[in-house]
């Protein structure tokens, strides 16, 4: 119960999931797909986690250095995509439901969850605590569990968000606009953020001392 109070009031945190969440939510006629592609990412991070990956990527600061610039470089992409359409959005459910439309829309949901190193450091650092050596299951078997019970509660926040973000927004086109934006605005702060974080030691070790 502590690890579901502590999971949940993290996947209730607004941040790029929520972003892209609520973008989903006002521009596709399903957001099924943008919800299923977030929570693959984080099945991604669990399976990880159980097969022991998590814990060896996290001690080498070069992959995960490369893995942090990627999810970077990722984010800034979709922030400037948003920001790009949302002058012209209709926000109108239904205009993109084609097979492709669906399946970009769920490889880019998993992206935004899979590659951001901030998930994979949250498996890292939080279910390990809530993980017992005498209990009756495995280990690997306590942190698929604990794993998949995060999916499970972030899979049921990012539905409601989205549902709520429809049914409040997308007959006010001025705020959903508004909302849009900052959506767009969140997912290229939080990649400068991402960015920085990287760039900023290197170029700190290369000044002259």
């Amino acid at each position: 119960m502590a690890f579901v109070l502590v999971a949940a009031a993290l996947a209730c945190t607004p941040g790029v999931d929520w972003a892209y969440s609520i973008a989903a939510g006002l521009r596709q006629r399903s957001f099924v797909p943008a919800v299923a592609g977030l929570c693959g990412g984080y099945v991604l991070h669990t399976v990880l986690l159980v097969a022991g990956l998590a814990a060896v990527l996290t001690g080498m600061p070069g992959v995960l250095a490369w893995i942090t610039l990627a999810g970077a470089a990722y984010l800034l992409w979709l922030g400037i995509s948003t920001l790009r359409s949302w002058r012209g959005a209709s926000f109108t459910a239904g205009t993109n439901n084609d097979g492709g439309t669906r399946l970009r829309t769920f490889l880019q949901g998993m992206g935004t969850s899979g590659i951001n190193p901030k998930g994979l450091l949250f498996y890292v650092a939080l279910v390990p605590q809530f993980v017992s050596a005498d209990a009756s299951l495995p280990v690997p078997v306590q942190s698929g569990l604990l794993g998949m019970t995060f999916v499970l509660l972030a899979g049921l926040v990012y539905t409601a968000v989205a549902l709520l973000s429809r049914t409040l927004l997308q007959s006010r086109p001025g705020a959903a606009r508004l909302v849009t934006l900052a959506s767009g605005v969140i997912m290229v702060l939080l990649g400068a953020v991402l960015l920085g974080e990287q760039l900023v030691p290197v170029l700190a070790a290369a000044q002259p001392s």
